[in-house]
C-alpha cells in the first residue's frame, strides 16, 4: 500500500472522514482575497491584514520552505436536534439564545492539533525519520476553503462554506504543510449551487455578495464574535436571538438538509457529536454570570472566545429583541438592573439600547434616572438615543 493510502487511512482512524492532498502553489482566489481586504470587508479583524499574513497565503512556503505536500483535512461537526416534546413545554416567558451548531461541542482549537500531531507521528514513524510539517486548523494564514477545493474535499458554496456532496458545509477544516512529496487529488471541480440564492436570500443582514464573498462587518457571526465593540444600531434587530454566532445559511442550504443522517461510515467525534454541549443558553440566567462563572462554564467551549463582555452584550441584545417583540415587560426590571450595576460600559450600553425597544414612561423613567450616575460617554449617548430615538 502506498504512502499517500496509509495517510489517509491513518488520518481516518483519528478522525478526518474528509482527506485531500494538493500541492503548495498559489490559491486560486488570492486575488479575491487581495480584493476583499482592500475593500475593507474583512472589519476589525486586522490580524487578517498583515503584511505576513497576505504573503503567507499567497504562497505556503512562507510557512514552510520545504513544502511539497499539503495534507487537507474535514471533520463533520452534527447539529444536535433538540426534541419536539422539550420545546413544547417551555414557558412562554423563557428566552433561549442560539449558540451556532459548531460551538455546541468541545473547541476544535483544542480537539484537532492533537490528532494532527499525532498523523504527522504516524507519517514520521511510516518513513523512518522526522520530517518538517506545519499543521492548522482556522489558525494560520492560509485560505483554507481554497485548499480543501483543490484537495477534492468539496466546492465553495454561495454562502462563502465549503460544500461536500455527501456531508454538506458543517466540516471543520485543518492543514498539515509536510515536505515529503504525495500524490494529489484531483481538485473538485463542479459548482453544484447551480441557480440557488436560498442563503442570499434567508441572511438577515444581507451580507453575501455575488462574487462568493461576505461583508464581514455585517455578518452575525463577526458581529457576535470578533467585533469588540458595540454592534451597529441598525444591525442590532437582525442579531435577533442569536448570543454567538449564526448558521442561518447553512441552515436554509439544500446540501445541509440531510446534515442530520450522516451516513454510519463517517465516524463524528464525540467532542463535536452535539451531546457535549447545548444549542441555546436562557438568557435571564446569563446575565448574571460573574467573570468566574463565565470562565468555568464555558473553558472547554468555543464560546469563551467572545469573553464575558462580548457574550454579555449579545446576550442582553437578544433579551431585548425578543421580550420586545413579545411586549413582555416583565425583563424590565432586569435590564434596568443590568444598567445601573453592570461593570462593563459595552454591557450597559446594550441595556439601554433594549430598554429603549419599550416605548412606555416606566422605562423612560429608568432611563432617565440613570443619566444622573452614568459617566461612559458612549453608554450616556445610548442613553440619549434611546430617550429620542
Amino acid at each position: 500500500m502506498s504512502l499517500t493510502q496509509d495517510i489517509k487511512n491513518e488520518a481516518r482512524r483519528l478522525g478526518f472522514p474528509l482527506v485531500g492532498i494538493t500541492t503548495p502553489e498559489q490559491p486560486s482566489h488570492w486575488a479575491t482575497y487581495e480584493n476583499w481586504l482592500k475593500a475593507g470587508r474583512h472589519g476589525e479583524m486586522t490580524y487578517l491584514a498583515t503584511e505576513r499574513a497576505r504573503l503567507c497565503r499567497a504562497d505556503p512556503h512562507k510557512l514552510l520552505s520545504d513544502c511539497s505536500a499539503i495534507l487537507v483535512l474535514g471533520t463533520p461537526y452534527q447539529p444536535k436536534v433538540e426534541p419536539t416534546q422539550t420545546v413544547g413545554r417551555r414557558a412562554s416567558s423563557t428566552y433561549l439564545g442560539k449558540i451556532a451548531s459548531y460551538a455546541w461541542g468541545k473547541d476544535y482549537h483544542e480537539v484537532l492539533p492533537r490528532r494532527m500531531q499525532t498523523l504527522v507521528a504516524f507519517i514520521e514513524s511510516r518513513l523512518g525519520h522526522a520530517i518538517a510539517s506545519r499543521w492548522y486548523t482556522d489558525t494560520g494564514p492560509i485560505l483554507e476553503r481554497d485548499l480543501a477545493q483543490r484537495a477534492g474535499l468539496g466546492w465553495i458554496g454561495k454562502n462563502t462554506c465549503l460544500i461536500h456532496p455527501h456531508l454538506g458545509s458543517y466540516i471543520f477544516l485543518s492543514e498539515i504543510l509536510l515536505d515529503i512529496q504525495l500524490e494529489p487529488d484531483l481538485p473538485f471541480i463542479p459548482d453544484r449551487c447551480g441557480t440557488c440564492t436560498r442563503c442570499i436570500n434567508a441572511c438577515p443582514t444581507g451580507c453575501i455578495l455575488p462574487d462568493r464573498t461576505l461583508d464581514a462587518c455585517r455578518c452575525i457571526a463577526y458581529l457576535t464574535i470578533e467585533l469588540k465593540g458595540a454592534v451597529p444600531v441598525e444591525l442590532r434587530p437582525s442579531i435577533d436571538e442569536s448570543v454567538f454566532g449564526c448558521d442561518i445559511c447553512q441552515e436554509v442550504c439544500p446540501w445541509n438538509k440531510d446534515s442530520a443522517q450522516i451516513p454510519n461510515s463517517t465516524k463524528i467525534l464525540d467532542e463535536f457529536s452535539g451531546t457535549s454541549g447545548v444549542r441555546t443558553h436562557e438568557l435571564v440566567s446569563e446575565l448574571r454570570l460573574t467573570p468566574g462563572e463565565f470562565n468555568q462554564k464555558f473553558k472547554d467551549s468555543p464560546v469563551k472566545r467572545a469573553k464575558r463582555l462580548g457574550y454579555l452584550r449579545n446576550v442582553v441584545l437578544a433579551l431585548g429583541n425578543q421580550a420586545s417583540r413579545r411586549k413582555d415587560v416583565s425583563v424590565i426590571p432586569l435590564l434596568a438592573q443590568v444598567l445601573i450595576h453592570d461593570p462593563e460600559p459595552l454591557v450597559r450600553l446594550s441595556a439601554a439600547w433594549s430598554l429603549g425597544l419599550f416605548d412606555r414612561e416606566s422605562t423612560r423613567q429608568i432611563l432617565a434616572a440613570a443619566l444622573t450616575a452614568e459617566h461612559d460617554p458612549d453608554v450616556l449617548s445610548e442613553i440619549h438615543r434611546s430617550l429620542n430615538p
